[in-house]
């Protein structure tokens, strides 16, 4: 995710890179500083950003994208961005601009150009939306390859647990 400068000093929210953070989801946005305000003064604390610039999406299922995760978190020190919707639902990961128009997966949705991601502010929770984990602010993205090996690990281990429980 190629992106706006390093880490950045600390934003507003006292996170580090919170700022950088925010400048690197902006600048997809047709008007960057509407996006800053809907974040800030907005209802509900969250913006529409278009996918298919910098990132795709790809929104698993809420128990296989928390397992998923859980696998990622062991394989690699720090995964792309990755959001959880409306009571963990649905789970989507933030991987390189033109990998959803290429995935096939049963179950799994892309948000590639064309699409519309709803993205909370990277330093503050919203209410029907939330990073599980927040962009570094350095383009970080979850390789394809990677993210689809810790879904088949993730399943295997989802349908063992689904075995051992009779179901």
């Amino acid at each position: 995710m190629g992106g706006a400068g390093g880490m950045g000093g600390r934003g507003r929210t006292g996170r580090p890179g919170a700022r950088s953070a925010v400048e690197w989801l902006v600048s997809v946005a047709p008007d960057p500083d509407a996006c800053r305000w809907e974040w800030e003064r907005g209802p509900l604390g969250v913006a529409l950003l278009p996918a298919g610039r910098r990132w795709d999406v790809l929104i698993l299922p809420g128990e296989l994208g928390r397992t998923t995760l859980d696998v990622l978190n062991r394989r690699v020190e720090r995964p792309g961005p990755v959001l959880a919707d409306f009571g963990d639902a649905r789970v989507g990961f933030f991987v390189p601009a033109g990998t959803a128009a290429r995935w096939l997966g049963t179950g799994v949705r892309g948000a590639g150009r064309g699409s519309w991601i709803v993205v909370p502010h990277p330093g503050r929770a919203s209410g029907g939306v939330r990073w599980l984990v927040p962009p570094d602010g350095r383009g970080t993205l979850t390789d394809p390859a990677l993210l689809e090996l810790a879904m088949h690990e993730a399943a295997a281990g989802l349908a063992g647990e689904g075995e051992e429980r009779g179901e």
